[in-house]
């Protein structure tokens, strides 16, 4: 009975987190067009580190982030990770803004295919025969794209590649997800302040220049950043690998049909043979990897 409440937890976080970075687009687009990506960007950042830091006041966590700051190596590789997860925040605000959700999408259908490649580079991780055919599904459709339609889909390109390598260093660094988000918040802190300073200057920022609701949204950006990676964790130590994997899956969706439906974003023959490669490999990866935690699962059978 305790395992199945744990699941039934572990599995509501775990929908509760990928819903509310599948609707994000949404989030951002309510802020509305008077305010600039790179406003929302900086405002993202400081509310974030805000309530980052009353979240490890809360939960005693002081103690772990000093021990992590100390370590000259672990605080060097959180810089490349600060930098990495900051590029694909703004890009994915920007593309937002600029109504290119379904290339957001894309990206965001690619990661699980690009972390086999990154297991390979940065882990010396064997592929399957399986993860082979789907990298190459994955592959041929940016490909199409690319050389068919001579367009290439920079914004899928760019998330997929910033959040994959954040995901890969962070793994390689084993440094727990909030201690690390704060600790990443707290290097772009400075970087933010004087970006927004900058836009005060030039008379470009919004926040506490006009509607109240602009400034609650712009605030509520630490609230939307901070608490789907809380339910992140609570599901990901709750839930098997391949339930989390399938899940994951809602996000992209949420962007997809977003695009297509409320942003009016065209959907067209370069984009379905683009999407239909991603989706038949993000197929044989789902299967691969259920078929693989079946294998460590199941005790083989005596002989």
């Amino acid at each position: 009975m305790a395992d199945t409440r744990e699941q039934s937890a572990g599995l509501l976080a775990a929908l509760g987190c990928f819903s509310m970075w599948g609707v994000m687009p949404l989030y951002f687009y309510l802020i509305g067009p008077d305010v600039s990506p790179w406003e929302i960007l900086t405002q993202r950042m400081v509310w974030a580190a805000v309530l980052l830091t009353l979240f490890v006041l809360i939960t005693r966590r002081s103690a772990r982030v000093m021990a992590v700051v100390r370590d000259r190596r672990l605080l060097l590789m959180l810089m490349v990770t600060a930098l990495l997860i900051s590029t694909n925040w703004g890009v994915f605000i920007w593309a937002v803004s600029s109504h290119h959700v379904l290339q957001a999408s894309l990206g965001y259908y690619i990661n699980p295919l690009l972390n086999v490649v990154l297991g390979l580079i940065f882990f010396r991780e064997r592929l399957r025969p399986l993860q082979i055919a789907a990298v190459l599904l994955a592959a041929a459709g940016v490909l199409i794209m690319v050389v068919g339609f001579g367009r290439v889909p920079w914004v899928s390109l760019i998330l997929a590649c910033s959040f994959g390598g954040y995901g890969a260093i962070r793994k390689r660094i084993g440094v727990d997800s909030i201690t690390g988000l704060y600790i990443e918040t707290m290097l772009l802190l400075p970087f933010a302040i004087l970006w927004l300073g900058e836009l005060y200057m030039q008379q470009q920022a919004v926040f506490l220049q006009g509607r109240l609701s602009t400034d609650v949204l712009l605030m509520g950006c630490g609230i939307i950043t901070v608490l789907p990676l809380v339910l992140f964790t609570m599901g990901a130590r709750r839930l098997k690998l391949g339930t989390l994997g399938l899940i994951q899956y809602l996000t992209p969706t949420l962007h997809l049909l977003t695009g297509i439906f409320i942003f009016n974003e065209t959907f067209n023959q370069a984009n379905l043979i683009t999407f239909a490669c991603i989706w038949a490999g993000l197929v044989l990866y789902t299967v691969d990897t259920l078929r693989a935690q079946r294998q460590i699962v199941t005790p083989p059978t005596p002989q």
